[in-house]
Formats: structure tokens, C-alpha cells, sequence
């Protein structure tokens, strides 16, 4: 991938709403010096309920509205819109596209021992089988297990993390895990790193947990290094937030993602 454009320009982020916001929160750790727009598509979430052709229109829709703000490159950081929609936005959009799914899998095959790795994730990205095919791609020898979560993005979204309810709906989806003996596990949902503590409780400190969020960034950083395109201005990186639906629930919420209040979020019509 080349970027063919002004260094100082932004990266821009999109989501089906407010898990992307892992993400946004590793390029203000791993890039602070970027700027950074992230759309987040809170009128038409969530996406892992959506059929393929559905989620490869919202994807182009909300490309074009990043494309708007001049950005240099996009980071889908949305698992089910990686697994559907990461193809048809390199075919039609002339900028880098950055997924989810393909960091996440490789940093999963870096750093199993026993070749046993676990994919909590949407219906929709589990039943796409992209994790698997991308992990299978780069070692066939792997097992690979799956497991739908529905109930975790509520949970999170309903800030109950910390409660037993909590610990109790992970030791339910967890437990084919523990049969399986995987000692990786990708959170394949980029709500789930909020999830950490909850899920290392359950799995135990033997089993590696790979944030999807941190991997994409480390590609993005990568990128950016190889392609002499990160930001050169000395002026304080700009951040926008765009929202499609009422701002007043993202701005609430947005809080327990970033860690910080936010300002200015606008509501951008798709």
C-alpha cells in the first residue's frame, strides 16, 4: 500500500458506532502527533446483525463521508465490516484501507505456543469464517475456534464490566474454550478490550489475549514509517468525532472507551 498524499493529513476512523474508539484511543498512544476524524455509524448499529451486502454499502457510505475531510488513509475498526466490506473499499476508494481481521490474526500466530487460538466475536464476523481463513492462510496447521458473544457489547455499552453478571456471561461463552485447551485468544469485536480484566479472570493468565484494537495500530504505524507519510507538522493534531444519530449517547458513553470527556461531537447525515 503507497499513500500518495500530504503527510499532515488526517487519519480517518470508522465504526457501526462506539467500539472503534479502542482504536482511536491506541493512535493517540502509539501516533499522538496524528490527527485523527472518526465516524461512528450510531444510526445504523450494529452491524453484526446486518446482511453482507447491507454492510459493504454503509462501509462505502462512510468512507465517502471520511473522504470529505481530506484523510490520508482509513482504518475500518470494525471486525464485521473488516470481514465483509475490506475488499470492496480497496477496489473503490483510491487510499489505503487498514482492517481489522488481518493485524489481529497475525499477531495471534506470532504469539501461540501450542497452536490452539479462540475468536470471541458479532455473529457476523464468526459466521464470515475471515479470522479462520486469515490465520489458516498464514499457518494451515492452527486450530481455530469460534464463539458468538451477542451479549457482551450491551454489558460494556451498559457499563456493567465490573459485575458478576458480567463474569458469569464470560464463563459461559468461554467454557468451549477451556475444553479446546486455546492458549490465544483473539477479541475479535472491538468493544471487548474494555472486557480484559473479566476475561483474563476467566481464561487465567496462561492464555494470551490479542486486542485487535493494538494490532491494527501497530500496522498503521508500520505504514506510516515505510511510506514516510506520518505527520510532519509541529502544529497540535486536530481530533473530530462524527456521529450519525443524536451525539448526546455517544458523547455519554464515550467516556468509558477514551477515558477522557469528549468535545465536539457533530452529527454527520449519512
Amino acid at each position: 500500500m503507497r499513500i500518495k498524499t500530504d503527510p499532515n493529513r488526517p487519519i480517518g476512523v470508522f465504526d457501526s458506532g462506539l467500539g472503534g474508539l479502542t482504536v482511536v484511543k491506541e493512535l493517540f498512544r502509539q501516533l499522538p502527533k496524528e490527527s485523527v476524524v472518526y465516524f461512528g455509524d450510531t444510526a445504523r448499529v450494529p452491524y453484526g446483525t446486518k446482511s453482507p451486502e447491507a454492510i459493504i454499502r454503509f462501509s462505502q457510505e462512510n468512507v465517502t463521508i471520511l473522504k470529505q475531510y481530506q484523510v490520508k488513509m482509513i482504518v475500518i475498526a470494525c471486525n464485521t465490516s473488516s470481514s465483509f466490506a475490506l475488499p470492496a473499499l480497496r477496489q473503490q476508494f483510491d487510499l489505503p484501507v487498514v482492517g481489522v481481521i488481518g493485524p489481529g490474526a497475525k499477531k495471534a500466530v506470532q504469539v501461540t505456543r501450542n497452536g490452539r487460538i479462540g475468536v470471541i466475536a458479532t455473529a457476523a464476523t464468526i459466521n464470515s469464517g475471515q479470522y479462520a481463513k486469515t490465520i489458516k492462510k498464514l499457518q494451515p496447521s492452527i486450530k481455530v475456534f469460534g464463539q458468538k458473544c451477542p451479549l457482551f457489547v450491551p454489558l460494556i455499552e451498559e457499563g456493567w464490566t465490573g459485575k458478576e453478571v458480567s463474569r458469569q456471561i464470560a464463563q459461559e461463552y468461554l467454557r468451549p474454550f477451556k475444553k479446546a485447551r486455546i492458549d490465544t485468544l483473539i477479541l475479535g469485536c472491538t468493544h471487548y478490550p474494555l472486557l480484559k480484566p473479566v476475561l483474563r479472570q476467566v481464561m487465567g493468565e496462561g492464555v494470551m489475549l490479542v486486542d485487535s484494537a493494538q494490532s491494527v495500530v501497530e500496522e498503521v504505524k508500520e505504514l506510516l514509517q515505510n511510506t514516510n507519510c506520518a505527520r510532519q507538522s509541529q502544529s497540535p493534531p486536530a481530533r473530530r468525532f462524527l456521529v450519525s444519530d443524536e451525539p448526546r449517547h455517544f458523547h455519554r458513553l464515550a467516556k468509558r472507551f477514551l477515558g477522557f470527556p469528549m468535545k465536539n461531537v457533530k452529527r454527520c447525515y449519512v
